[in-house]
């Protein structure tokens, strides 16, 4: 658990573009968002090592304290930054790779009991909904308020209601080559 925080929080360093000292490591324990990263990392200890009313209780607190509901089944890889927590909500049965980027108000969530699969190095913009059992391949940006509710490429850069790719890999789509 200890080994993940502090990729955790090595990760939200790069982000920052700080070097990854004590000094810096220390600065995001204590940013916005961090408690929620810790807090749910570990309520997925307690959950994985048969610790599940200690692991429940780590999830009302993390609800109360970060105003973050993370599913106590949902896996999300190392790397994980929270830029700030207000408004998050992921399924229980969500699975993610390394390197998640979240910002406030994104839901993760489940549609007729399927959720989302995301990649390695997915960043999700604020209020961003991801919904159903669509699969988000890796390096992909989710803007900002963009619904995704079909999958998306490596590599894509998805805007809009419902979310369309725009680019693929920094590369503009023409505009009749975007994808709904």
């Amino acid at each position: 658990m200890f080994q993940t925080i502090v990729k955790d929080l090595q990760h939200k360093a790069e982000w920052y573009e700080l070097p990854c000292t004590t000094k810096s490591l220390l600065r995001m324990w204590l940013s916005d968002g961090s408690t929620a990263q810790i807090l749910y990392r570990a309520m997925r200890f307690c959950q994985t090592h048969h610790l599940k009313p200690l692991a429940f209780l780590l999830y009302r607190l993390n609800a109360s304290v970060g105003h973050v509901v993370i599913g106590r089944g949902a896996e999300l890889g190392p790397g994980l930054i929270i830029l700030h927590s207000f408004g998050i909500v992921i399924n229980s049965s969500v699975r993610a790779g390394k390197n998640l980027v979240l910002e406030h108000g994104v839901t993760i969530g489940a549609e007729k009991n399927q959720s989302p699969v995301l990649g390695d190095n997915v960043f999700i913009g604020a209020g961003a909904k991801i919904l159903g059992a669509v699969r988000i391949g890796s390096d992909v940006k989710i803007g900002a308020n963009a619904v995704v509710l079909q999958d998306l490429p490596d590599g894509a850069t998805a805007v809009g209601i419902p979310a369309r790719v725009v680019r693929i890999y920094g590369k503009r789509l023409a505009p009749e080559n975007e994808t709904t």
